[in-house]
């Protein structure tokens, strides 16, 4: 809410643009806008990204019709992107054709794709929208690709009641591999084997709740923080997808959200991380994660255009009702321990600062030269392959490699992946000579993460962290570390995705804290590639203001404090039967009836909205038992235009009757960009966890330059602290009104304490 807050199918073996310089001095920082596919593809469902050891960004996507508007009518397997700066992207190809789809996969599509570096090859895990979970192998991000068959067996599924798709692999820091997968409406978990082709561990449920799905894991600070989404991703401007997040001290659980509710309690959760803000995005959702040369975070991830979100009928008919969900990407921000996108401020729409994806001094030798390279020590030489191109080599005593020029400031993030077949290979920072520099090894005579500080010729002390078993220094590891002021944090990793192997924190002395070059080193016989240092990024340490509502308007709130209701308030099909005021409560038992779709037999408790834009509250108890019962606000023009917030019981698909207590936010109107046109349609957003005491709130505005609607929704469980849903827009036709329901299913009572009406 604005006030509320070339097509070019590339084959694998041509050679690759190099990364875009850095801006000179007195440039502008280069700039993006979402979605950074436009113009290369329609849709890029469910993205994953990663870095390649060429140096470039590869993102993969949910077999789609990417290229529909340009008259292709069948679909992509698993489309391909490639990017020099996670901004300019260009078509790399697909995972699997219709010719070399394996047999197994019969007719399902696949979707949901997760990639990985593992011992040296790409690793693509994929879902079968039949519900299994297959792997495919490659040598480079763009393929040959290998497939390895189902990964998930028959035994692991029986133990996890959930839609086995949405998978993602995750790497522990002792080596062990896990597979983290679920929908609708639970995720689970569980141990893979030593080389991550099955899961062979018993399954455990970490997370239900209504739609949820799409599990990512990402370790940071001792937690591991498992990102998800839930409410649906694919029903276009009617799509109530949202990012939100669980944490745990442990890969499998029990996770928790920023209000310490188990993400295995049958009710909604918080810690939403990106949801629709009123701006043209809806349903952003189904993240993957990266960081860019800078150390920032970003969260990679779909939404759909609100302007634009319908495809036509695909594939003769085969596939109708297709949403566009075109590829983004936004600043991950770390407050409080919590990850939230751009601050709280959500979906970008329009420029942004970029992403850091060049070095400010460093290369990637993916010219074959060493040119701009100092040596210490000993010669280093040029040498290519075929994944990462070109790289730098050495074999001796010990030798360091140097950028030429030396960075501007003493706070940087460098870089380096390196491989050891003899002897350590180290990241250098702060590098001034080989007397006086900052350098992490791995050194696998110890199997050991080392950092070392030489001040004039002399070390001020290792620090030793173990690497895990069986870690393989023959494949390309990347080795980062941040210094920032004079505080140093290194971490490894096997393909940047945050799953480090190792981490290492200490306080350097004033005298190395301070710009220099940036290298490597190696004693023995070691590659590096990707070697480089680039300004340390400035953490955004606050939240975006939230809102607050303003004065109150009395004419527009009641505390039915009388013994009756005003004469404010009107009915639509009503008086509702057992409704009474009395006590300061106003109390009203559900009606077997409801107030969807076609279905407009509840009666709604209404009175006039004010000019402008205001905040309307109520705090309600309300313990429904069974599946569908729910009472709580409106905002409504009619039975088939309004917006919700309701405290709702919904039952899990999965869970054996199960009901959850849920804060349901929903809109209903028309949606125009169907084929048909569907003359009316329903949509659910969640909000926070759900009490039987619950503060609801509407949050409305007037966007005139688009002549739409929006609303936000908030709850709260104590009437202080409030979990700030999305924003649900439609355009605007008829005037507002302020409603209260309580239906669905004979049984609960609502009890309304107040309605209070804000000016904003």
């Amino acid at each position: 809410m604005r006030k509320l807050l070339g097509l070019a199918a590339l084959a694998a073996g041509l050679i690759t643009p190099l990364p875009a310089a850095a801006p000179a001095a007195g440039q502008a920082a280069p700039t993006y806008s979402n979605p950074v596919s436009a113009g290369v593809v329609d849709t890029f469902p469910d993205p994953t990204m990663i870095r390649a050891q060429d140096g470039l960004w590869y993102a993969y996507g949910t077999q789609n019709p990417v290229f529909n508007s340009k008259g292709e009518d069948g679909e992509r397997i698993l489309p391909i992107l490639r990017s020099a700066d996670m901004v300019t992207w260009e078509y790399a190809g697909e995972v699997f054709t219709p010719q070399t789809k394996p047999a197994w996969h019969g007719d399902a599509r696949l979707w949901a794709p997760d990639i990985r570096y593992i011992g040296g090859t790409y690793y693509l895990y994929y879902s079968l929208a039949s519900g299994d979970l297959g792997l495919a192998t490659a040598p480079t991000p763009t393929g040959p690709w290998t497939d390895r068959g189902d990964v998930l067996p028959a035994a692991t599924q029986a133990g996890c009641p959930t839609g086995h798709i949405d998978q993602a692999q995750f790497t522990d820091a002792d080596g062990a591999h896990y597979m983290y997968w679920g929908s609708y409406d639970v995720i689970c978990v569980a141990r893979m084997n030593a080389d991550a082709t099955l899961v062979q561990g018993t399954a455990t449920q970490i997370a239900r709740g209504r739609r949820m799905e799409g599990g990512y894991v990402v370790r940071r600070g001792g937690y591991y923080y498992l990102f998800y989404s839930d409410a649906g991703c694919c029903d276009g401007a009617y799509s109530g997808y949202q990012v939100k997040v669980g944490r745990s001290t442990s890969p499998s659980g029990p996770f928790v959200d920023d209000e310490g509710v188990d993400l295995m309690e049958p009710t909604s959760k918080g810690a939403i991380v990106v949801g629709a803000n009123g701006n043209k995005w809806a349903g952003p959702g189904h993240s993957g994660f990266q960081t860019d040369l800078s150390g920032q975070d970003w969260l990679v991830y779909h939404a759909i255009s609100t302007a634009d979100p319908d495809f036509p009928p695909v594939g003769g008919g085969r596939l109708a009702a297709l949403s566009k969900r075109p590829l983004l990407i936004d600043r991950l921000d770390w407050i409080d321990g919590w990850p939230v996108v751009r601050a709280g401020a959500g979906p970008s729409e329009g420029a942004q600062p970029a992403p850091v994806t060049s070095y400010e001094v460093g290369g990637t030798f993916g010219e074959g030269s060493l040119a701009g390279w100092r040596a210490e020590g000993g010669a280093w030489t040029a040498a290519t392959e075929r994944d990462a191109h070109g790289y730098a080599s050495f074999s001796g005593g010990l030798s360091y490699l140097a950028t030429a020029r030396r960075t501007a400031s003493a706070d940087v993030r460098a870089q380096a992946d390196l491989r050891v077949s003899r002897g350590a290979a180290g990241l250098t920072l702060a590098y001034v000579n080989r007397n006086n520099h900052v350098v992490a090894w791995l050194d696998k005579d110890r199997g050991v993460l080392v950092t070392d500080v030489v001040i004039g010729g002399r070390s001020r002390g290792e620090q030793v962290t173990a690497l895990p078993a069986g870690f393989d220094h023959d494949t390309w590891h990347t080795v980062s570390a941040e210094l920032r002021g004079t505080e140093l944090s290194v971490q490894v990793s096997a393909d940047r995705l945050g799953d480090p192997v190792a981490e290492q924190r200490r306080t350097l002395p004033r005298a190395a804290a301070r710009p220099g070059s940036a290298g490597v080193a190696a004693r023995g016989r070691a590659d590096a590639d990707n070697v480089g240092a680039a300004q340390l990024y400035r953490p955004v340490t606050q939240r975006v203001p939230e809102p607050a509502p303003g004065e109150l308007l009395p004419e527009f709130s009641d505390e039915f404090d009388g013994d009756a209701l005003g004469p404010a308030w009107q009915w639509v099909r009503g008086p509702a039967a057992g409704v009474s005021v009395a006590g300061g409560t106003l109390t009203w038992p559900t009606q077997n009836a409801e107030l969807h779709l076609a279905s407009n037999t509840a009666s709604v408790l209404w009175r006039p909205a004010p000019e402008g834009d205001y905040t309307v509250e109520t705090k309600v108890r309300f313990a429904p038992t069974q599946a569908a019962q729910q009472a709580g606000l409106l905002l409504y023009e009619n039975d088939d235009r309004y917006f919700k917030m309701a405290h709702s019981a919904l039952p899990l698909q999965r869970g054996n009757g199960v009901v959850l207590q849920m804060s349901e936010f929903g809109k209903e109107g028309e949606r125009p960009t169907t084929t048909p046109p569907i003359a009316v349609a329903n949509g659910p957003m969640f909000g926070g966890p759900a009490a039987e005491t619950m503060w609801l709130r509407l949050s409305y505005h007037y966007d005139a330059a688009n002549r739409e609607n929006e609303v936000r929704a908030a709850t709260s469980r104590d009437g202080q602290r409030w979990v700030r849903n999305g924003v649900w827009t439609l355009p605007a036709k008829g005037p507002l009104k302020i409603g209260l329901v309580s239906m669905n299913r004979t049984g609960a009572v609502a009890a309304f304490d107040y309605v209070r009406t804000y000016r904003d």
